[in-house]
């Protein structure tokens, strides 16, 4: 945020010579809040309005004047209800307390004020209970000015952003300004239709992508932008943290119910996206609520990406149990340290021994993300493909095929091989599961891996992101199946963006 790049940036000793004064954190905050004014005209009209008018709010907003007198007569405004009797009640009533203090602050003439409402608001939403958080939200966004506040979480299919709270509607991330800051990550404005604004912003932590945050306010202006992008940040923090034992997270993104064995699966599948400044690791899977065997797994040690791709024999709850296990296997090894081989070894052992009628295929890669130096064991799989600036590699990352993992030791002509390759700037890798391209339409077409990588290098060169790619490629085979996969379908793509020269 604007502000953390000023206490960065500006010596506190310059910035007291220029006042004539000793500064503080509220100085810093309206150093920020000035900076993000500046910026927010040419923001405004990269945000789709529509109208020269709307752009002229957006840019100037209200005088501090107003907005003051705004915030008094929405203090004024009638107390909020009493809470339901009980433990839940006792609670709301709580958080609606902790909310009031915030809407006693005068947000409107410091931007220092707003520190302490988001100070208030992180402590707010983690004592809100699932039917307090929309609240909790409200007040605190209506305190800071910002309007009414609406969360939209993506669906697992990411085809639908839907409510969190249970009385709005859910939007389709492809026919909706919403579904556009969701797919660009970036903010998105228009004018609701009665003199005020809509805006949209991305929810995300890190590389994963959330949902979006809807807010109506009168005007934008930048202290209002500073304010919704800090609350968009800790909402995507707290809604990543608290999806881990809320399951109303995960009922709010489902659209029908799931198979058991999706469900057993999906327990220990990492985020979708994961990524630092200098990669990114994405992955998508279907079908989303009739998993078999399928998976991926991806995380960071120290400066080192680990990536997985599973597939294990059969279709059914004996499927999903050997990729969980083997996911087990990997991880235990990887979290005590193990190098690349014996981490390989340890799946092998854990599905022999624990599972010895199941096997699996699988690659488990290795890059170390300063020099991007790649390392894999492909253990029965499909080869990796790599794409170098726009064009397909063919065969550059193909090695002697090995046996799967889980399968008797004394099969094996030798040790497993580990390779290795060098990637350059903006290099893809991808990973993937046979059910991609062997996908066939209604004609007995496969969709092939021709159509696969295409279908890549031409989003790739369109400009999208590599979250969003994969989220065209899978839709497209899905589609071209008309909603039914024959088997599924799995793809993990790293893109390597080391620092620039």
């Amino acid at each position: 945020m604007d502000f953390a790049v000023s206490l960065f940036l500006v010596d506190g000793g310059v910035l007291a010579k220029q006042v004539g004064r000793s500064v503080g954190l509220g100085d810093y905050a309206r150093l920020a809040s000035l900076a993000s004014a500046a910026a927010i005209v040419g923001g405004a009209l990269g945000s789709e309005f529509e109208s020269d008018e709307a752009v002229r709010r957006a840019a100037y907003g209200k005088r501090e004047r107003q907005r003051r007198e705004a915030d008094r007569r929405r203090r004024a405004g009638p107390a909020p209800r009493g809470g339901r009797d009980g433990g839940r009640g006792r609670r709301r009533k709580r958080a609606r307390r902790t909310v009031a203090r915030m809407v006693d602050a005068d947000v409107s003439t410091s931007a220092g004020a707003a520190e302490q409402l988001l100070e208030e608001l992180v402590s707010a939403v983690q004592q809100a209970s699932p039917a307090e958080f929309p609240e909790v939200l409200n007040r605190y966004a209506g305190a800071m000015g910002l309007g009414r506040a609406v969360v939209h979480l993506i669906d697992l299919q990411q085809r639908l952003l839907l409510p969190l709270a249970e009385d709005e509607m859910e939007l389709p991330v492809d026919a909706s300004l919403a579904g556009w800051a969701y797919r660009t990550d970036a903010l998105r404005v228009e004018e609701d239709g009665s003199g005020g604004l809509v805006v949209w912003l991305p929810l995300a932590n890190g590389a994963e992508r959330l949902g979006v945050l809807r807010l109506r306010m009168e005007s934008l202006d930048g202290l209002r932008l500073w304010r919704s992008r800090a609350l968009a940040s800790i909402l995507g923090l707290a809604i990543t943290s608290k999806r881990t034992y809320i399951d109303t997270f995960a009922q709010r993104t489902r659209t029908r119910p799931m198979q058991l064995s999706t469900e057993m699966v999906r327990a220990f599948l990492p985020p979708r996206s994961i990524g630092t400044g200098r990669v990114v690791s994405t992955a998508v899977l279907e079908p989303a609520y009739e998993l078999g065997g399928d998976a991926f797994d991806h995380s960071f040690t120290e400066d080192v990406l680990h990536a997985t791709i599973l597939d294990a024999m059969g279709h059914d709850l004996a499927s999903g149990l050997a990729t969980s296990v083997a996911m087990a296997g990997s991880r235990n090894a990887r979290r005590t340290g193990a190098d690349l081989a014996s981490l390989v070894g340890a799946v092998d052992s854990a599905l022999s021994t624990w599972l010895p009628d199941q096997f699996c295929t699988g690659i488990f890669t290795q890059l170390h993300m300063p020099t991007g130096v790649l390392r894999w064991s492909n253990c029965g799989h499909p080869s990796p493909l790599l794409i170098r600036r726009h064009r397909l590699l063919e065969e550059a990352l193909e090695r002697p095929s090995e046996l799967p993992l889980g399968l008797p030791a004394g099969l094996a002509a030798g040790p497993r091989q580990m390779h290795e390759a060098s990637l350059e700037r903006g290099d893809r890798i991808l990973l993937y599961t046979d059910g991609v391209v062997e996908s066939r339409d209604e004609g007995g077409e496969q969709f092939g891996l021709d159509r696969f990588t295409d279908h890549i290098i031409r989003s790739t060169a369109a400009g999208q992101n590599a979250t969003e790619v994969l989220r065209l490629l899978i839709h497209a085979i899905v589609d071209r199946r008309c909603s039914e996969l024959s088997d599924d379908a799995t793809i993990l793509m790293i893109e390597w963006w080391p620092p620039g020269p």
